[in-house]
């Protein structure tokens, strides 16, 4: 539980915000870097999840090597907590290369879904109705710093 004594939120990442926090340290995701190192935001992930991030950093165009990846996927692994069994989401995303994490945020009951992906944006409002918020990462820490 974070400092503030109040349950920490509960997020699904996409490859892509993954990418950001780990290889680009992109500043507009050091925020969620800060929250999950403080523990106020817990990030939960699937197998397939961590398969298409693996698959991912292993692409020529990165130039990562195998001790590079594999200090990435570590890294990953300890600040984020695996989901055991992942049922499907009450509804698609019209990418499937997408549902994965959708059924991820779905099957833990995620607070968040962050991502920067247009195809699981547009399923922001129908998802927010069930409790998920879809949003991109600067958004969800803005929320949260306004709702604290």
């Amino acid at each position: 539980m974070p400092v503030s004594g109040k349950p920490a939120r509960r997020a699904v990442l996409d490859t892509n915000v993954l990418l950001n926090l780990w290889l680009f340290d992109d500043p507009s995701v050091r925020p969620l870097r800060a929250a999950i190192e403080a523990g106020s935001l817990r990030v939960l992930r699937s197998r397939d999840c961590d398969d298409e991030f693996e698959e991912v950093l292993a692409r020529e165009g990165f130039g990562l090597d195998d001790a590079s990846r594999a200090e990435m996927l570590t890294r990953w692994a300890r600040c984020s907590e695996p989901i055991a069994d992942v049922a499907p989401a009450p509804f698609s995303c019209t990418d499937p290369d997408d549902q994965k994490f959708l059924d991820a945020a779905f099957t833990v009951r995620a607070d968040w879904l962050l991502t920067r992906d247009k195809a699981l944006l547009r399923l922001a409002r129908r998802a927010v109705a069930t409790g998920l918020r879809i949003t991109r990462p600067s958004a969800a820490m803005t929320y949260d710093r306004a709702h604290s």
